[in-house]
């Protein structure tokens, strides 16, 4: 029989080896944001079913690896349309989205405002 030690040690590896692959899939969504990804590819590279991806990424992180790669999109999509010279259509296309109708309810869920009336607040001189 093993020493109880040594079952809490490789419990541990376990635990760190799978925090290891999360974090890979949360870094590729990170780098990949704007190519074609949904959560069958990323349990697939991950080398996890993609239920058991997503419940493990949700403990891991807080939210669904979809959740995740939308609010990438919405963030990276907010920078594009505060520089104003890019539309809700272009930044659509820019970030990834197929659905033009998905993100603009993702956009605004997450930001408060849809994507065609965004503007972020402007800071005065010398603050924040």
């Amino acid at each position: 029989m093993c020493h109880p030690s040594w079952t809490r040690a490789l419990n541990e590896a376990h635990r760190l080896g799978e925090l290891a692959r999360l974090r890979r899939v949360r870094d590729r969504i990170d780098r990949e944001y704007a190519r074609p990804l949904d959560v069958a590819a990323l349990a697939r590279a991950a080398g996890l079913p993609p239920a058991q991806l997503s419940r493990r990424f949700r403990l891991a992180y807080g939210r669904s690896p979809y959740d995740y790669l939308m609010a990438r999109r919405v963030d990276h999509a907010a920078a594009l349309l505060s520089r104003g010279d890019v539309g809700v259509a272009e930044a659509c296309r820019a970030v990834g989205c197929p659905s033009p109708v998905a993100f603009a309810a993702r956009f605004t869920e997450r930001l408060g405002v849809p994507p065609h009336r965004y503007r972020p607040q402007a800071t005065p001189a010398g603050t924040g």
